[in-house]
């Protein structure tokens, strides 16, 4: 299912709104981590950096098949063998991961989707005990560049609301300069 207001622009542009280090060093992402799944690789903007991150194998999931050509080309020019691509629609047909497969769960710039209960449901399930489900979003208290319009845009408490019925345990609100906010999600 294709989340309203998730079109890309172009790629350059895309990256150039983030800082990708900081944002995956505050959200934890190190050598101690293995396996994640992470919904929406898009340009491979966080699929790749995170692959060289962690220890294990990054599960990434897009719709689009552009999206995931592109990425896969991406991580094989790039000599990063430990990304697995998948065209699969995670909103309606969950990540098909086993219970608990997982170190991390990413769920960047997509809770802005009506099922987004669900979807961190789903995220909870394939994240082990003591993992961890990593949200970003664009903030609504400041004007950004991009994103989703800011009627549908979560906030924390938000976030907050649908971690505790998913069974999460959510951390303090992350800055993430200038136009992003991040959640770490323990199990």
């Amino acid at each position: 299912m294709k989340v309203p207001d998730s079109g890309m622009p172009d790629e350059t542009y895309w990256e150039s709104l983030f800082d990708i280090d900081l944002i995956l060093e505050r959200l934890g992402l190190d050598p101690s981590v293995r396996d994640v799944a992470e919904l929406g690789c898009g340009y491979g903007t966080f699929t790749l950096p995170v692959a060289r991150r962690i220890a294990g194998r990054v599960h990434t999931y897009d719709l689009e098949p552009e999206m995931c050509s592109h990425t896969q080309r991406r991580a094989g020019e790039a000599g990063i063998s430990n990304i697995q691509v998948n065209l699969r629609d995670v909103i309606n047909d969950g990540f098909g991961l086993d219970d608990a497969y997982c170190y991390a769960c990413l769920l960047f710039n997509i809770l802005h989707c009506p099922e987004a209960p669900a979807l961190l449901n789903e995220a909870a399930r394939i994240v082990r005990p003591s993992g961890r489900v990593l949200v970003i979003h664009w903030r609504s208290d400041v004007r950004t560049p991009r994103g989703p319009a800011l009627e549908v845009r979560p906030r924390y408490e938000h976030v907050l609301a649908w971690a505790e019925s998913a069974g999460l345990t959510a951390s303090p609100e992350i800055l993430l300069p200038s136009w992003h906010f991040g959640v770490i999600l323990t199990k």
